[in-house]
């Protein structure tokens, strides 16, 4: 197993160091991980598996990130592995604005804005909602779901907008990450798609996976993935150039709304990874105002509208709603005045 430095220097405070990890011919269809860990002496696997899932792997040849540990290698390939500067295990309190809709000793729910990463990872260490909740909560985080998610039981794209629940406390972590896991919490979603889907309502399945063609994207798969759900209603219709949905969730997989509707043609708008349905009849249908504020839209038009659990501790079932941010609100108003 060769390990050597890359051809050239990777620039970035973030980056200890940069290798390439070259494949020989016996490890043919071996693990990535279990590779990497053969060539690193002093690495342990699940060191590895992380930088893996973190995005810190690539294919040297063509820059494919790979975020699976169980990528199967194939004979002389290379691979860069970028180590990140060791960063402090547990995340440090920042005052942080949060808008909170419910809080109590057990848990706290608060409205995502969009923009805002959920936890740390590597590119996004500092600002994230874990470290506004620590220096909100206080030191009552400490230890509840990891050192470096405290608290957290689901997560929000950092573009997405909308209700999310957090754990105070490990018994509240454990019923509520249970309750996640079991598909007992309520969760709908409003989206802004391109076009008007047909029918009105109804269910999208299909796999999930990682997209074959580029590693950094899901996509629907005929082979491998995991099972995905999503059901949907059209809430208002703007002509047939784009749509007001209501998307609910029967499963919990990566990008799941993003990449079935984009699946079935009507991507959501301003999406800067799916979104490739705004074709230009759909366009043309639509005002200038309208599309002015598509092409400002800060990320996808995808707001968590309700968030329903049962509160671990009481037993009570807690229903949160969230009205739409101002910039979807503001494109629904376009959209409705467009004239189509």
């Amino acid at each position: 197993m060769a390990v050597t430095p890359p051809p050239t220097k990777t620039s970035g405070a973030a980056i200890a160091e940069t290798l390439d990890v070259s494949v020989p011919e016996e490890a043919a269809g071996e693990r990535l991980d279990r590779v990497l860990a053969d060539a690193f002496d002093g690495r342990s696997r699940s060191f590895l598996k992380r930088l893996i899932e973190d995005g810190c792997v690539s294919v040297a040849e063509s820059g494919a990130t790979i975020v699976e540990p169980s990528y199967r290698v194939k004979p002389h390939e290379t691979f860069r592995v970028s180590v990140p500067e060791p960063a402090e295990a547990r995340p440090q309190g920042e005052a942080i604005p949060l808008e909170i809709v419910y809080e109590d000793a057990h848990l706290i729910v608060i409205d995502k804005p969009v923009g805002l990463v959920v936890h740390p990872a590597p590119g996004n260490l500092t600002g994230t909602l874990v470290n506004a909740l620590i220096a909100h909560c206080g030191d009552s985080l400490t230890g509840i779901g990891g050192e470096r998610r405290p608290g957290i039981v689901h997560r929000l794209d950092k573009d997405t907008s909308g209700l999310m629940v957090a754990a105070k406390t490990a018994a509240a972590h454990e019923a509520l990450t249970d309750q996640f896991s079991s598909r007992a919490v309520d969760r709908a979603y409003s989206a802004l798609l391109w076009g008007v889907p047909r029918p009105s309502a109804g269910e999208i399945e299909g796999n999930i996976g990682r997209s074959p063609r580029n590693r950094k994207k899901m996509a629907v798969r005929t082979t491998g993935g995991k099972p995905a759900l999503t059901l949907y209603r059209t809430l208002e219709a703007f002509g047939d150039a784009a749509a007001l949905v209501e998307c609910r969730l029967a499963t919990g997989r990566t990008h799941q709304i993003r990449v079935h509707m984009a699946h079935i043609g009507h991507p959501v708008m301003g999406d800067p990874v799916y979104g490739s349905g705004p074709t230009r009849g759909r366009k043309s249908k639509l005002s200038a105002d309208a599309l002015d504020r598509i092409a400002a839209l800060p990320g996808q038009a995808l707001h968590a509208r309700l968030l329903g659990f049962i509160h671990p501790e009481t037993g009570e079932k807690l229903v949160f709603e969230s009205d739409l941010p101002a910039n979807m609100a503001e494109l629904r108003h376009f959209l409705s005045s467009t004239g189509n």
